[in-house]
């Protein structure tokens, strides 16, 4: 045991839950004591019953008000002297902060760990091709301050992390440390396979290209299904014409879904990581994804690309797959091998490999 105690910053929101409760077992696994604070909305009870099963982990209920959802820098400042002083009261080694805004705003007692799931500013350029709204220009003030604060920044991929170094002038680029997600149990039985397209994520999202897929829905003869919410905390919805919605789908019928191998489709713009895509490729579903940086990155020689922008390529790429049974398989293997790579045990092993180097005197007293 390394009698290390980590305060790690999360929301019950979307992806940031799953990455910390499977990073906050694997540390807990690796001798850490892990106490998850949650900003924003409360966890459902489905998601405390898994912060609760897990062992070396406290579940913390802060009621405080996560950045990207405040209205201004105030109330985000109020939250990070907040986080600092249950830092110091919890007895915490260090701050694993998954919201970096936090991170700049206030006197910590113990090292920074900051890691950039996403950012308004970053999104906002990807979801609406122009500069940041004045009114949240705010935010990306925090980030910064935040990003040149933290005694280490972690970005889930390259890519995400140069669009990091750019977009908030920052003096040296991020880590990387690939996100991970556990191998999905019911993907590694027969080669079954569900007559239909999926995408999974926040389909009210416009980075999600929910349109695209929408139209592309009504060009092939394939049913198109879409896990996720129609409808965002701040009231943005989404509608379909052709793909068939399912709304958000509880993860064990997900891994059911998944288990089937339908062809799994993200048109994403913009994307940090994209667990979604890594879930369906651990399953051993065929990839057909937008040809952006972040995906080349992971699934390059395991999926089909399209032009986020190409309807029409999208739709032949899903057809070719789904017309020709071997290279589906084809695809789905080599999805799923390239998948073992990102697992919670490998970003836990990088994420401790960081942890060390921040109290290495401390570390070896242990």
């Amino acid at each position: 045991m390394t009698g290390r105690h980590v305060l790690m910053t999360t929301d019950a929101v979307g992806g940031v839950w799953q990455y910390s409760t499977d990073l906050a077992r694997e540390l807990a696994r690796g001798g850490y004591q892990v106490s998850l604070a949650v900003f924003g909305p409360a966890p459902d009870e489905a998601q405390r019953r898994c912060a609760a099963g897990i062992d070396g982990v406290r579940l913390l209920e802060t009621g405080l008000p996560l950045d990207w959802m405040c209205d201004g820098a105030d109330v985000v400042t109020q939250a990070a002297q907040s986080l600092a002083l249950l830092a110091d009261a919890c007895g915490a080694d260090i701050i694993h902060c998954n919201s970096p805004a936090l991170a700049g705003a206030a006197d910590f007692p113990v090292p920074v760990v900051a890691v950039a799931h996403g950012c308004i500013a970053t999104w906002w350029q990807a979801a609406k091709n122009e500069p940041l709204d004045p009114a949240y220009r705010w935010h990306g003030e925090m980030m910064r301050r935040g990003l040149l604060a933290a005694d280490v920044v972690v970005a889930p991929s390259a890519s995400f992390a140069a669009t990091l170094q750019s977009t908030y002038r920052l003096p040296q680029m991020p880590l990387v440390v690939h996100n991970g997600r556990p191998p999905t149990a019911s993907g590694m039985g027969g080669r079954r396979s569900l007559d239909a397209a999926l995408t999974i994520g926040r389909m009210w999202d416009p980075v999600k290209n929910g349109a695209l897929l929408d139209a592309v829905a009504g060009m092939i003869d394939l049913r198109f299904l879409a896990a996720g919410p129609l409808c965002s905390p701040h009231g943005e919805e989404i509608t379909f014409a052709h793909i068939q919605a399912l709304g958000q789908v509880p993860g064990p019928d997900l891994n059911e879904l998944l288990a089937l191998h339908p062809i799994a489709v993200s048109a994403a713009r913009f994307e940090p990581f994209g667990l979604a895509v890594l879930e369906a490729a651990s399953a051993g579903c065929a990839l057909v994804l937008s040809d952006i940086a972040t995906f080349r990155e992971l699934w390059d020689g395991a999926a089909r690309f399209a032009d986020p922008d190409d309807a029409e390529g999208f739709a032949a790429a899903i057809t070719r797959v789904h017309g020709d049974p071997a290279l589906r398989q084809q695809l789905g293997a080599a999805a799923q091998a390239r998948a073992a790579r990102y697992t919670p045990a490998a970003t836990a092993d990088a994420v401790m490999a960081l942890y060390r180097t921040l109290r290495p005197d401390r570390e070896a007293a242990a």
